[in-house]
């Protein structure tokens, strides 16, 4: 496929342009030229020289990660990102980021890919960011209790030795679910509104144990990369139904 095709098939599925002013992660195309051809994929959460490396010596035309290279503005390609960087640019492999727009997808999202594992009804989306969502809510088919809920997400996510974190702040049987991946802990309060029992997100901060425990709501906390496999993969799946030739590379964190 022409890479520009492949870019801009990529950006219309996604919607990349209607988070251009909400994300600090400049996304679409960062690293490469539109010009030439694409037809090995690699896919990764992450941009880092692990998964880099990896996809090179794969033979990949283009990287998609859902964490890139660049935040923001970049003033120089030093340190870290020249190393990063440069041997994309060598070898001529591209470099497509989907970030928030991967997180806020209703179909391809992180946030959905997870709601699809828990089989949720009644979704809506959860998780304002600006005048976006980056995340979905919604309803379990039958009540379950927290902790078997929990043992279930350590077994089908890639949680690594450390597991899942629950915070027990809330009731013991769970139907009412919100979802934010990543760094989620700050839509707190906007479950407490939305009457969830439990907010499952990736990583915490410290003051969501105070805030869980006065609002009554119980957390979830599944480890950032573990809960954010599920939209690259549904790129990946994507891809192929384009024609392309993919691998998924796998470089969990445990965080």
């Amino acid at each position: 496929m022409d890479r520009r095709q492949f870019v801009s098939q990529l950006d219309d599925a996604l919607d990349v342009a209607a988070y251009a002013d909400v994300d600090a992660s400049p996304n679409g195309l960062q690293v490469g030229s539109e010009d030439g051809t694409v037809e090995r994929v690699a896919f990764a959460v992450d941009a880092a020289n692990a998964t880099i490396e990896a996809a090179i010596e794969w033979n990949a035309d283009m990287l998609v990660t859902h964490h890139g290279i660049i935040w923001g503005s970049l003033d120089r390609v030093t340190g870290r990102a020249h190393d990063r960087i440069a041997p994309l640019i060598e070898n001529e492999v591209g470099l497509y980021v989907a970030h928030l727009p991967l997180d806020g997808h209703p179909n391809l999202g992180n946030a959905a890919r997870l709601a699809d594992r828990l089989e949720l009804g009644n979704r809506a989306p959860f998780g304002e960011h600006g005048p976006k969502h980056v995340g979905q809510r919604g309803v379990l088919p039958e009540p379950m209790a927290l902790e078997e809920l929990a043992t279930e997400l350590s077994t089908e996510l890639p949680t690594g030795e450390r597991g899942v974190q629950v915070l027990d702040h809330g009731p013991e049987m769970v139907s009412n679910v919100a979802i934010v991946t990543g760094s989620g802990a700050d839509w707190l309060g906007e479950a407490t509104a939305a009457e969830a029992d439990v907010l499952l997100t990736g990583e915490g901060k410290q003051k969501v144990y105070h805030e869980s425990r006065e609002a009554g709501v119980n957390v979830i906390l599944a480890g950032h990369y573990a809960t954010e496999t599920g939209g690259v993969q549904a790129l990946q799946s994507l891809a192929e139904e384009w024609g392309m030739t993919t691998t998924y590379i796998e470089h969990p964190t445990g965080l």
